[in-house]
């Protein structure tokens, strides 16, 4: 029987191809967006309900079931409740989104007493407790303001206790990136009415994110040979609320699927105890790899340009 070359040509196609996509790895990532309602330079009332409709459009466009981290010294005017600020909450509550905990006021745990910091805690559930309950939902996640989780473990364990007795589960952060940079950066270009800047910080954005992933991946691989699921740190600011289409985007092609915070937390890697004590507030994936010894650490962790620096007034990460 003649064979037909083509034919054949097409089937080893097919079964490249069949191979290529059962070999692919497929990732899953969960959204974490902090500093609600907004954290921007631009603080009149009209652009901040720009930012938060853009910002929740791109993320109902994209399904994500992202949780948005409230601070709720942000939702009065003076002593009294602003319900104008509170109804931006209201817009990720309809969006069938949930809320957490990123305390009152976003004061660090390095700097005031344990005791002033659970205070800071309970102040800043008190609106959104309130609202997700309208809602048939339970205020269950915290972030640690600057991801500082504490100077020693004695300041942990108690902060762990507090949390845990008043129904928080934290909610850490594996990709973490210098997003607040950018943002700065494209607020301040924004206030200058320089829009040749605010391209250029924009153009440079989404390739600084990716090369974050992928460094993330990798860490993740060396420390677990495996990727385990990710959580995505990103703010409530006025350059995602540009540009988080074009996140979602990239995540879906690196093979992300976006999960649940909770589903996330349900790696077998979140069980590992976080002891890292010390000033900064890195990656979890980082506090893992320091428990191991610090030459499990990747040494290539991308940097923002030195032009968005500049641009956002900050001198370092």
């Amino acid at each position: 029987m003649k064979i037909n070359l083509i034919g054949l040509l097409f089937l080893a196609f097919c079964l490249a191809f069949s191979v290529q996509a059962q070999n692919k790895t497929q990732r899953f990532i969960a959204i974490t967006i902090d500093d609600l309602p907004v954290v921007s330079t631009r603080g009149d009332l009209k652009t901040r309900r720009e930012i938060t409709k853009k910002l929740l459009a791109h993320i109902t466009k994209a399904k994500v079931p992202a949780v948005g981290f409230v601070n709720e010294n942000k939702l009065y005017a003076g002593d009294k409740p602003d319900e104008a600020q509170i109804d931006l909450l209201h817009s990720w509550l309809n969006a069938d989104l949930e809320l957490g905990n990123h305390t009152f006021s976003h004061r660090s745990l390095n700097n005031i007493e344990l005791a002033d910091y659970e205070n800071d805690i309970t102040r800043g559930e008190v609106i959104t407790k309130k609202l997700m309950r309208a809602k048939g939902k339970t205020l269950r996640f915290f972030r640690h303001p600057y991801l500082q989780t504490g100077l020693s473990l004695e300041v942990k364990d108690g902060l762990n206790k507090f949390l845990l007795a008043n129904g928080y589960t934290i909610a850490p952060v594996t990709i973490d990136n210098a997003d607040w940079i950018f943002a700065r950066a494209y607020d301040n270009a924004f206030d200058k009415n320089d829009k040749n800047l605010m391209k250029r910080i924009g153009a440079a954005y989404l390739p600084y994110l990716e090369s974050k992933m992928d460094y993330w991946e990798r860490q993740s691989f060396k420390l677990f040979n495996r990727e385990i699921k990710q959580i995505l740190l990103l703010h409530a600011n006025f350059i995602n609320s540009d540009y988080f289409d074009d996140i979602a985007k990239m995540l879906e092609k690196r093979g992300y699927k976006f999960i649940t915070l909770e589903e996330a937390l349900k790696d077998e890697s979140y069980k590992l105890p976080d002891t890292f004590n010390k000033r900064a507030g890195i990656s979890w994936l980082h506090r893992w790899a320091l428990a191991k010894g610090r030459e499990t650490i990747l040494p290539d962790e991308p940097k923002t340009p030195d032009f968005v620096m500049k641009a956002a007034g900050v001198e370092s990460e």
